[in-house]
């Protein structure tokens, strides 16, 4: 496998008032430019520094953000992978808890985007607390936890076939390396986000933890191969017939043994989601 695109789950509060619909003061949004080269890490991100805005995604994930839903939660056209770098300046007074409405409106504009809603069953994984409760302890406390939500912060990724790395901001972060998984402060619902992009299916928390935590997986050679090419393959990228049978050499056993070790396990059902569907929208935007 040469590479293994990311997708970051960010926490964004919710309950905006019904007003109109807020936008950047400012935005610019073009198709990334930067080249890869097999095997070099892959590295995607976005950045809230005070009122600027600045990042590159694959559009599938632009989305996902302004909306909060996950990736496999849109259905669109196939080029919803293609990447674009954006530039954005926030209103006097805009927060950082605004942002999924100003990306919405962008999108509406520059993409000519329209879309509905729908409810769709998916086979999901259920992540909840085992038989004997967790073996888990909360992260200690640190003056990152007492910033407020609308001050900047920034959350990147770099991945390759050989591990990822994402700092996911205010202290929060993982890596997935050398068959262990390993992170700092994740909520319950956060690590659900993130360890979904390794398996066959959505992780949906039920916990009712609500703190932040510590925590390692160790995993055996075989699934964490398997797992990488998971990730690739949920991300949408396009991988050659002897890249996917290492789908068929590991699988995620591993991973389950080790969250039943910490006290949680993942159940195998199916649960309602929302989905965003594409009706119409134009493959690269308007003119900044």
């Amino acid at each position: 496998m040469s590479r293994t695109l990311l997708f970051l789950t960010l926490a964004v509060p919710m309950g905006l008032s019904a007003q109109a619909a807020p936008t950047f003061e400012v935005a610019s949004i073009r198709p990334s430019v930067a080249g890869e080269t097999a095997g070099r890490p892959v590295t995607l991100g976005l950045r809230v520094d005070g009122a600027q805005i600045s990042g590159t995604f694959g559009l599938k994930d632009f989305i996902g953000i302004a909306y909060r839903v996950k990736a496999y939660q849109i259905t669109g056209p196939d080029w919803l992978g293609d990447r674009f770098d954006i530039a954005a300046t926030m209103p006097p007074g805009g927060a950082a808890g605004k942002l999924p409405e100003m990306l919405q409106s962008l999108l509406q504009e520059r993409f000519e985007m329209k879309i509905h809603h729908e409810k769709k069953d998916f086979p999901v994984y259920v992540l909840d607390v085992a038989k004997g409760g967790p073996r888990i302890h909360e992260s200690p406390e640190t003056e990152a936890d007492k910033v407020e939500p609308g001050e900047p912060y920034s959350a990147t990724g770099t991945g390759s076939a050989q591990g990822i790395a994402v700092n996911l901001g205010r202290g929060s972060s993982y890596t997935f390396a050398n068959n262990r998984f390993e992170a700092k402060k994740l909520t319950m619902d956060t690590l659900a986000g993130n360890l979904e992009r390794f398996v066959d299916r959505p992780i949906v928390d039920k916990t009712g933890l609500t703190g932040k935590y510590d925590l390692a997986l160790d995993v055996t050679e075989e699934d964490f191969r398997a797992m990488m090419v998971r990730a690739a393959v949920n991300s949408g990228i396009n991988l050659p017939p002897q890249a996917l049978r290492v789908l068929d050499a590991g699988s995620s056993a591993s991973l389950f043994d080790a969250m039943e070790r910490l006290g949680l396990k993942l159940d195998a059902r199916k649960a309602p989601l929302d989905v965003i569907v594409i009706d119409s929208m134009r493959k690269t935007p308007t003119e900044n």
